[in-house]
């Protein structure tokens, strides 16, 4: 690590900087190595003091993330993860706050923390690992199995639907709302940079492979002679192609109000019919159209950023309400006030 000069500019980090030298304890594959792999390579760029970036989980194998970084961290009590780091963030906004979770620690013990992080659009970046089962506990059901699975608890097989992260985001008000695959280094890599850069609530689902508890439950998607027809990489301003040749697209059908699958050259169909990807779009109804695809027969598996718009943060609705609570003429300063007793008269 060195400065750029002698002056007071921001340090110049390599990801070597951000290694904290702790061997990771996951299991030989894990898709878990990938993933610090790319954060570890994204942070240098973020324009971040590595003191000022803190990294808080919950419980699970991904939440034992925080060791292998060289910087804050905390780690913390299950599913509660989002709940220290609002309090985190609203107190010292100028942290760089990410929340590492698991489809378990996010989404069962952890369902309300997570959709009200969203809801309030905490500025944190929200990495949720997602093998679709609980790997630290030995392989129980987990609220993102399939309907039907077999488990150490479900013997028989599941009978619960389970939940479409993307599409419960994007339901609790998401504002940055992505989803990449742990083989899949240069996506994930430019996902993770442009959610450092995003301003609010940033949820990055993550399909993460358990080479023990649930081996191969994204070849479906990864395999090389299946990803061009199984995944839709979206892409901003492009359209939505996929295909060994991208001979495939998605259009919005207007008479249905629905999207479907459409073939170029067949019936006519041209480039120009394929819907062009606008994460930006402050409605998010087609962000939530597109999440919702994955679960539908005959439909790709979308991957990359499904909506990305910038609304004010609770940090900075809070801290208007203090500055507007200092103003106000008669009111005593905000210090002064939190240190005069136990009754507080507010004009």
């Amino acid at each position: 690590m060195t400065a750029n000069n002698g002056q007071n500019e921001p340090l110049a980090y390599t990801k070597k900087d951000f290694e904290s030298g702790v061997d990771p304890r996951w299991c030989p594959g894990c898709g878990d190595y990938a993933i610090v792999n790319q954060v570890q390579k994204v942070l240098p760029s973020v324009g971040k003091k590595r003191e000022d970036i803190v990294f808080i989980s919950g419980i699970g194998c991904s939440s034992r993330f925080p060791y292998y970084m060289n910087n804050y961290g905390m780690h913390t009590i299950h599913g509660r993860a989002p709940a220290f780091a609002t309090g985190l963030k609203i107190s010292r906004p100028e942290l760089m706050v990410w929340v590492v979770t698991g489809d378990g620690d996010a989404l069962a013990i952890g369902g309300n923390h997570f959709i009200h992080a969203l809801r309030r659009n905490v500025d944190i970046k929200l990495l949720m690992f997602n093998n679709r089962i609980y790997g630290l506990t030995k392989g129980q059901v987990s609220p993102t199995s399939e309907l039907g699975k077999k488990t150490k608890s479900t013997p028989l097989g599941s009978p619960d639907y389970p939940f479409n992260p993307p599409a419960l985001a994007l339901g609790a008000g998401g504002t940055y709302v992505a989803r990449v695959i742990d083989v899949d280094g240069p996506m994930m890599g430019a996902v993770l940079k442009s959610a450092a850069e995003h301003v609010g609530t940033a949820f990055v689902e993550i399909y993460q492979n358990c080479p023990v508890f649930n081996d191969g439950a994204y070849t479906f998607l990864t395999e090389k002679a299946v990803k061009a027809e199984a995944q839709l990489r979206m892409e901003q301003g492009k359209p939505l192609l996929f295909g060994k040749d991208n001979e495939k697209g998605i259009r919005f059908n207007p008479q249905t109000a629905s999207l479907e699958v459409v073939t170029l050259g067949q019936n006519g169909i041209t480039e120009k019919d394929i819907l062009v990807h606008d994460a930006r779009r402050e409605d998010p109804t087609m962000a939530f159209m597109l999440a919702n695809m994955s679960t539908r027969p005959g439909f790709p598996v979308p991957v990359g950023v499904f909506r990305e718009v910038r609304q004010p943060t609770v940090e900075e609705l809070n801290w208007k309400i203090i500055d507007d609570a200092k103003a106000k003429k008669g009111n005593p300063g905000i210090e002064e006030l939190l240190h005069s007793g136990d009754n507080w008269t507010v004009r």
